[in-house]
């Protein structure tokens, strides 16, 4: 397990104003061997309430870096308090209306910060309001910056209501005005009207560039759109893929089904050795970003299914010998599960962004007559609460 300098609560507090505010993190000022412990006790306390057996959890995996991993941030336009001048950043602990300044985050590359505070100053200087969560009244919304971590490519999502005309020949100027350690590749602009807090893309103009960037992992190279799904800790989520597909026995030969797939990276990389790889997800966008890059690196052995997973099975005429699945934090669906372990397939790799739903699941594959072969928790967000998992299910056939 990797090691770390000790951070404590006055460097946390000096190393971003807004910590004892800010809900980006859970741990700024924790010790990071002692948030370790933390995360690895969540899992086991998970495991423990479903009836698992622990001794089969064999510990959690650091972080390959702690600060700057994030390449995709959500920034919120709002204000601290109420009548208070128009901010961005992220929600405070504990509220979904309050907004606290995200200007010195350190879990994001600087140019993040950069582009920040240039957007809040060209907003706050054409006096644009923000949008109001409760009277849905104002104007801007959101502000989505994601990078390439190997190709130090970034694109920007300015997000907005149709309440007012948006100056976006102005803004984009700026953006490419701003000295960057990387470089801005596409600026797009959506418009959400849409009342819920998730960004709905109701129209979508391109005002610079290209509305993806390109990224590189696992000897693969991925376009990622503006709303595709993409792991948001590169360096860690090659390890956890790389050691997931390590423990499926062999893949020669093999059809493998990859279900939750989102833009399907592992997808891709089981087709490198697979007969066969089929990936499914619920996003079309993502579906088709997997396309294109299943294409780009020259993957003829990939077929991408759009739809829910429960009903896509139940249309799939071809049998699977090896599943993986990535579902997302709600775990697998009761329709979806029995499905799956109905194919009766040797081997099961299921990785997991949810000690509890995975505890549940897993519980429910025992009852099937599968047998739990390992569990191990990967620390992919330092800092925060979230924690990745794998654990491997067999089955004698």
């Amino acid at each position: 397990m990797a090691k770390a300098e000790p951070i404590n609560i006055e460097a946390g507090l000096t190393l971003c104003p807004s910590f004892d505010r800010c809900g980006g993190c859970t741990y700024l000022g924790e010790d990071y061997e002692k948030q370790l412990e933390i995360k690895k006790a969540a899992v086991l306390t998970c495991l423990e309430n479903e009836g698992i057996d622990t001794s089969l959890f064999t510990g959690i995996q650091a972080s390959p870096a702690l600060f700057e991993y994030r390449n995709k941030m959500e920034y919120t336009f709002g204000n601290e308090v109420k009548d208070g001048p128009t901010i961005l950043g992220l929600h405070a602990r504990k509220s979904y209306i309050s907004v606290v300044s995200a200007a010195d985050c350190r879990l994001v590359p600087e140019d993040f910060n950069r582009i920040l505070r240039a957007t809040l100053q060209f907003v706050q200087k054409k006096g644009y309001t923000h949008y109001n969560k409760k009277s849905h009244e104002g104007l801007m919304r959101s502000l989505i910056i994601r990078r390439g971590v190997r190709t130090g490519e970034i694109t920007v999502n300015i997000v907005t209501s149709s309440q007012g005309t948006f100056d976006s020949s102005s803004f984009s100027d700026v953006l490419l005005g701003i000295k960057l350690d990387n470089t801005i590749v596409g600026i797009v602009h959506t418009v959400n009207d849409s009342r819920a807090d998730a960004v709905v893309p109701e129209s979508f103009t391109i005002l610079y560039g290209r509305p993806y960037y390109n990224e590189e992992i696992l000897g693969l190279r991925f376009n990622v759109g503006a709303f595709s799904f993409f792991q948001t800790n590169v360096e860690a989520a090659e390890r956890l893929y790389r050691d997931a597909i390590s423990l499926i026995d062999s893949l020669e030969g093999k059809t493998v089904f990859d279900l939750y797939c989102g833009t399907g990276t592992i997808t891709q990389a089981m087709a490198l050795k697979a007969r066969k790889a089929i990936g499914v997800e619920i996003v079309a966008e993502a579906i088709e970003t997997a396309k294109a890059s299943a294409k780009m690196n020259g993957l003829a052995n990939c077929d991408f299914i759009t739809g829910d997973v429960g009903q896509v099975l139940d249309d799939l005429t071809e049998l699977p010998d090896v599943i993986v699945v990535d579902p997302p934090r709600a775990g697998i669906m009761p329709k979806a599960l029995l499905k799956i372990l109905s194919y009766g397939v040797k081997q099961i790799i299921y990785a997991s962004c949810n000690p509890k739903t995975l505890a549940s699941n897993l519980r429910s594959a025992l009852m099937a007559g599968y047998e739990i072969k390992s569990i191990k928790a990967y620390d992919n967000f330092p800092f925060t609460k979230h924690i990745e998992s794998i654990a491997v299910l067999t089955k004698n056939i």
